[in-house]
Formats: structure tokens, sequence, C-alpha cells
């Protein structure tokens, strides 16, 4: 059998520099005063149906930059960073308002105002925005409103098969990145307001964990009883694909009571399934191929495999005006390459409820001194098993600097041994301390703080003017092709969502693609 060490050596250097990634960053619209900006996506930033780096996530206050696939670290945070430039300007020129540093959103109206993302009057643009009325039925705005960053990561010549057991090592050894690299530690009391929680108050309008790595990644985070009754298997594409399918095709009796209509004809959500769509789904790590204009998800990984995953544990980091530095990158690259290369056995039902529970223990208590994990049917401490991990990364960084010429991942593979060494040095710790030395336990007014800074540090940068021409074009082709889009409807919206959500467009050959060039 097989060794780490043999598949990775097995790996050539053309092979490691094919490696793709690219970054989805997530990120409410603030006001100076911390509190949520309730204005409209900014016209000057063009569509957010149709515009390729600059779109919304769940609420038309929460921007979301996306950017190319890049064979390098540097390359992709460059462009990661002129987005945000040219973010940062448009808001500038239009008022006061700045991108909230913090996963943990910043000061919340009631649900209820927590305005829904809008995409148009497009049936396709109409479908996104129901369903988010319908995350919002389900469970709340406020949850939606938490950010972070998606980092999508493929390697040249892997196959479904051996993407499913990156996945299985990845979901085992998550916690790592948790403790690594949570920074959401802490959170504003009216987030948890008419909520039952376990958070100790840190200052009057603030509420913490004190060994907390990740709330955003915990109970109070992205979670769902309904969700849990979901027994998600990741041994191989087909039983993924089964336990999603079921998913979306099987009523659920809470969501039939919420209905797919109000009273007045208005949609309350795409359908009444435990999951609307794919994307519902919650997940640290998810598998992932472009989809063609129509197409669902489900239907393009049955078809044609899977194509890259997509991380989705990721905390903003508010210490970093990106969110997120090319140290933890490269240290995202090569734990994900040693989810790869290392031995990946099934998954099993036990194995599936233990790793929960180690999220939820990592998130809530990571960097107590003596935590327990369940490893294999027995207790291990957290710090004995995130150190053995981080020494088996040592050859592959040794691998990749070989290739780039340079020690930087080497670097980074230090820089996470010493955070675990001096716990403090973890970002979960900077943010309490900050939160509670330098702004008075305010959590608002730390993040608001890293906010401004952030604004002022990108504004200060030079701006080149073809760099603002290019963003001005690619807002007005994304408008245009907005409108190209809503005049070539020829079906009333609930053809199109039926359509869209019948059974018979989840696998290959079970149904026609859709006309219309935008995913829901």
């Amino acid at each position: 059998m097989k060794t780490l060490t043999d598949r990775l050596a097995a790996l050539t250097p053309q092979r490691l520099r094919g490696i793709g990634r690219g970054i989805e960053k997530e990120s409410l619209r603030a006001q100076p005063d911390g509190w949520l900006a309730l204005t409209p996506h900014p016209a000057a930033l063009g569509s957010p149906l149709t515009h390729p780096h600059i779109t919304t996530d769940f609420s038309e206050s929460q921007l979301e930059l996306v950017t190319g696939v890049h064979g390098d670290v540097g390359a992709c945070l460059a462009e990661l960073g002129r987005i945000h430039q040219v973010v940062c300007h448009e808001l500038a020129a239009a008022g006061d308002e700045m991108m909230w540093a913090s996963s943990m959103p910043c000061g919340l109206p009631p649900d209820e105002m927590i305005p829904l993302g809008f995409y148009g009057t497009s049936n396709v643009a109409r479908a996104k925005s129901v369903y988010r009325m319908g995350l919002g039925h389900r469970y709340g705005r406020r949850m939606q409103t938490i950010s972070g960053i998606h980092y999508n990561w493929s390697l040249p010549g892997v196959g479904s098969e051996a993407y499913f057991g990156l996945i299985r090592n990845f979901r085992r050894h998550a916690f790592l990145l948790l403790l690594l690299f949570g920074a959401s530690p802490a959170v504003c009391s009216n987030f948890v307001e008419g909520r039952r929680h376990e958070l100790q108050p840190l200052g009057e309008h603030t509420m913490h964990l004190p060994w907390a790595t990740s709330l955003r990644m915990g109970r109070l985070g992205y979670q769902s009883d309904a969700q849990a009754s979901l027994a998600v298997s990741y041994n191989n594409l087909e039983s993924y694909a089964d336990s999603l399918e079921e998913a979306l095709t099987q009523p659920y009796p809470a969501y039939e009571a919420i209905g797919l209509q109000n009273p007045g004809g208005d949609y309350n959500q795409l359908a009444t399934t435990l999951l609307q769509i794919e994307n519902e789904f919650y997940g640290t790590i998810r598998p992932k191929r472009v989809i063609r204009p129509g197409e669902r998800p489900l239907h393009a990984l049955r078809e044609r495999g899977v194509e890259y995953v997509e991380v989705r544990l990721m905390d903003l980091d508010p210490f970093e005006p990106l969110g997120i530095r090319a140290g933890t990158a490269r240290f995202l690259d090569l734990f994900l390459l040693h989810c790869l290369l290392a031995d990946s056995p099934p998954d099993t039902p036990r194995e599936i409820a233990a790793l929960k529970q180690n999220q939820h223990l990592t998130a809530a208590r990571g960097r107590e001194h003596g935590l327990r994990l369940e490893r294999d049917g027995r207790q291990v401490p957290l710090a004995d098993w995130a150190s053995e991990i981080v020494a088996q990364l040592g050859p592959i960084a040794a691998a990749m600097d070989a290739v780039d010429g340079g020690s930087e991942h080497a670097q980074a593979l230090a820089a996470a041994q010493a955070a675990l060494d001096a716990p403090e040095r973890l970002p979960s710790a900077r943010v309490l301390r900050a939160v509670q030395h330098d702004h008075g336990g305010s959590f608002i007014d730390f993040v608001r703080e890293r906010s401004l800074a952030t604004r002022r540090e990108l504004l200060a940068l030079p701006y080149p003017a073809d760099l603002k021409a290019r963003f001005d074009a690619l807002a007005a082709e994304s408008v245009a092709e907005q409108k190209r889009i809503e005049a070539h409807d020829s079906v009333p919206f609930e053809t199109y969502r039926r359509e869209y959500t019948s059974p018979e467009r989840l696998g290959p050959g079970r149904g026609a693609v859709m006309a219309g060039s935008v995913s829901v």
C-alpha cells in the first residue's frame, strides 16, 4: 500500500504548479457607527446578478468579492486586493460606508428589516430572492448575515474518488483550521437576542466564550436542526448525490407549514423540501463543478464529476485588510494536499456524529487547555492531534517550496506551529484581548476600528486609472447583461420555479438544462 510519502513523490512539479485556487470573500456593508447599512447595492458596482467579481450573498447589504482561478497565492490575493480597492473607492465616493472586518455581524436591525438580496425582475433574479426569503423563514435572517471566506481549490489529474477522499480527511481534521484561523470568539449581544445560548457577557453589549475559536462555525452559526437529520456520506459521489437528492425532493413538514406563498401571493420559499436548492446544504467543505447556464449543481456533479473543492469554514481575519493573508492561503494548500495524499478510510454514521461534536467543541472551547476530541473511538488531546498533523505537513511544504523556489510554505508551517505552542498568538485570542483591553469589552467598537483602519489603508494605496476604468466597464456590461436576461424571459415565474426545482433536473439525462444564463 502506498504511503503519503510515496504519493507525494509521485506528484510532479508540473502538477504542483497546476494547483488552482480562488477566493470568495463575504463582507457586510456597515455604517460608521457600526450598524448595518440598509442602502441598496451600490449602482457603481454594477449588477450583482451578472458581475463576475462583485456580487451579494444573502443580504443586499452583504458584499461578495470573487477572484478568478490562480496558479499562485500571491496573484490570487493581488486580485482580491484590487477588487477591494474598487469597492472601497466606490463606497467612499458615495458616502461613508465601510466593509465590516469580522465574520460575526455588525449591529443589526430587527430581522424583518435586514434587506434580502435583489437581482432584478427576471425569473432567475426572482428565484435568487425567493430562495433568500426561504432562508430567512427557515433559519432567521440574522444567521444569514454571518460572513466568511470560501477557498476554492483544485489539483490537475484528480478525479471524483480522490476528491471525496480529500473531503473525508478534511472533515476529520477541520478542527485544526478552526483552531489556527478561527477569529470569531465574540459577538454583539443583539445577535443572540431571543435565542438560547451559552455565551457569557464580556461588556455591556458583547457576548463571548473565553476559549472559543469560531462562534461562526459553532452552534450559533451556520447550523440547522432540520439538516441535522441528513445522514450525508462522503464515501463516493453516488452516495453523496443520493443523499442530497433525497433532501431536495422529500417534503419537510415544518417547511410545508410555511407554505410556498403567503395569502397575498408573494413567495415564501422556492420549495417545501428539506433543502430548497443544493447551496442550502451547510458544510465545512463541498465538492463542486462549474455549472452550465441554467444547470443544477447536482446534475453537473453527476454528469461530469468533481472539478474542485470549496473550503467554507474560514473566518474573516479582522487584523488583515483582505480578511486573509498569504501565509494562511499557503497553509491551506498544504493542508488540502495532506488531505488528498493521506489514507482516507470510508466514513461511518458514528464517525460523522463524532466529527460534528469535534467541530462544536473546537468552535466553543478550542483554546481550552487539555481539551480532548474523539478520534477513532477514543478521546485524544486536541493539542497533540493538531501538532501531529502539522508535523506531517513538513515534507509537503518542502516539496512546494522546491517547486516555487523559496521558503514561504515552510514559513507558513512554522507560524502555525508557533501559534499552537503559544495559543495567545491565535487570532481568536488576539480578538478577545483587543476587545477586552483596547475597547472596553465592546465587540462593535473593536470591529468598527478595524474596519475603519482597513478602509483607510485601502484608500491610501495607489489607485490606477486603468483599474477603475476596467471595473467601470465591467459594471456597465453587467447591467446590460441583466437587462438582456430580463428581456428574454419567456415563461411565468411559477413555471420557471416548478421546472427549476423538479426532481428530473437533478441527474444526467433526467431533464434538459433550462434557458437562462445565471444559476440560482
